[in-house]
Formats: structure tokens, sequence, C-alpha cells
């Protein structure tokens, strides 16, 4: 172990004599030799103080000799268990609320206000969203459980759409989010079930609607149509897709105008809730 005589300045060191010198200095190294050897494994900033003080996010500790040495910042604190816990209570509330809505098809005034405020509880739960931190959270491919805008009866949500219902000719089934970080493609995926007449079975389908999406926000996303394509499956799965090209802008109605955006409030690893342009509610989960 190094002499005090080469850590610290001679001042601290010396005495008026000599003799009295080396005394007072061999005395201080045999008090000072076990707490310096405990603290040889860690990074040691010395900071000249007359009193001990306190650093942000940092340690100090204060030696005989009145040098202050400040620690390390300790690691980040991790969500206490008792937050998670509640996180996860109030996702299985949001789920147990919409389970049997059929995606918000069978919604009515008052199923939407229990899944609004269940939702609302679980977004002020999780905090704010940062996509830019947690982009990767997004990957995957996401299944829908609710949308507040089905209840207009509509595949178009609070926006024009084809009909849907029992004894109408388009069934919609599940809906899916397809969502790559990397290349940035985000389609909508939807399936469906087409009516036909009697005896002619039911002609079952997937339509894809394809976009390209970019952050407009820490938590907000635009989407930008580009096609839609229409595979058969079932007994018809044989035959090649369709695509159908998004229509140029001179003959693109008004309430299609091919893009629009929506808020990421509530991400984690299995569970995401989007707030859409016109207000529509939505709950995912990882398929």
């Amino acid at each position: 172990m190094a002499s005090l005589s080469s850590l610290y300045p001679p001042s601290l060191c010396s005495c008026s004599s000599s003799g009295s010198s080396i005394h007072a200095r061999n005395s201080i190294e045999s008090r000072l030799a076990p707490s310096l050897s405990r603290h040889t494994n860690h990074r040691l900033l010395a900071v000249s103080s007359c009193r001990p003080r306190r650093t942000r996010g940092s340690f100090v500790l204060r030696s005989a000799l009145e040098d202050t040495y400040v620690l390390e910042p300790p690691p980040p604190a991790l969500p206490s268990a008792s937050s998670a816990e509640r996180i996860d209570c109030l996702k299985l509330k949001l789920l147990g609320v919409v389970s049997g809505l059929n995606r918000g098809l069978a919604a009515t005034e008052d199923d939407l206000k229990k899944a609004e405020a269940a939702a609302k509880e679980l977004e002020d739960a999780g905090g704010l969203v940062d996509l830019a931190c947690d982009l990767d959270k997004l990957q995957g491919r996401w299944k829908l459980l609710y949308s507040s805008a089905f209840s207009s009866r509509t595949l178009g949500g609070s926006r024009p759409g084809i009909p849907t219902g029992r004894l109408l000719p388009v069934t919609l089934g599940q809906v899916f989010q397809r969502i790559d970080v990397v290349s940035r493609d985000f389609d909508n995926i939807a399936e469906l079930q087409l009516g036909a007449p009697w005896p002619l079975p039911p002609v079952d389908l997937t339509a894809t609607l394809a976009h390209k999406f970019e952050l407009i926000g820490s938590a907000k996303i635009k989407i930008n149509f580009e096609k839609t394509t229409v595979k058969t499956t079932g007994n018809l799965k044989q035959l090649p897709p369709l695509d159908i090209p998004k229509l140029p802008e001179a003959l693109r109605p008004p309430s299609s105008p091919g893009s629009g955006d929506f808020e990421v409030t509530f991400l984690d690893g299995d569970t995401r809730i989007t707030r859409g342009d016109r207000g529509e509610l939505r709950v995912f989960v990882v398929s």
C-alpha cells in the first residue's frame, strides 16, 4: 500500500519537528489503513474540502484527514413492484371490460364509457410514452381487441365504410396491425367474409391496407396509405392476390385523404393503447 506521503500533500503529513512528523505520520497511517484498503476497489475522486458535502446523485465519504471522496453515482432505481403490479391489474381490468364487445361492434353507450374509463386509468398509471426510446416495442403483429369507432357499425369506424352485421353481406373477422420499425411498414389487416347468393358459399378473404409510417412527435405517428391487397382464403385460396393501388389525389374523395395520425398513449411488451385523430380509442395485444 502506498504511503500517505504519496497520496496527500506534504502539509497534511508534516509536523513541527522531524521526529514528531514521523511518529504522527505512522500513527495516521495505522489508523487509516483499514479504511483505505476497504475502498481500493472503487474509483474515487479526491476533492479538497473542509467539511463533508453531498453532490447530486453521488455518495460522499469524509476521511479523518478532512479529504472528501466522491464515489460513482448509484445505479438508477428500478420500478417498484407495487407499481408494476398495479399496471398488471389495470391491464386485466381493461381487457375484462372490452373482451365481450366483439372489438367494439357490440358496444353500447354504457360500454363505451366503461372502456374509456378503464383505458384512461391505465394510461395515467403508465405515464407518458416516448417512442424515441421505445420504438422497438412497436415491432411485431398486434391484434385489435377493441375500437370505439366500430360502434358506428361500419368497417370505416368514424369514417365512411362498409356496413357490418349478422344479416349484412360483409362480416368482420379478426383485425391486426403489422408494424416493421426498420422498413417503416404499417399494415392494417382485416379478415372478412363476403356473403353470396344461395346456394353459393360465402367467400373468405383478407384485406391488407399497406401504409408507411413516420414519427411526428414523442408519441404521435402519421401513416400514409399506399395500396390495398385482397387475398382469398379458404376454398379459394389458390387465387392470386389482387392489388388495388391508391387513387390519384384528384380522384380521391375528401373523406379518404390517404393518411392519418394517432397517438400511442400506453405501450409495454404486450399491450398498446392508441387514440386516433378523430378520438377513436383502440386497444391492441401482441398476437
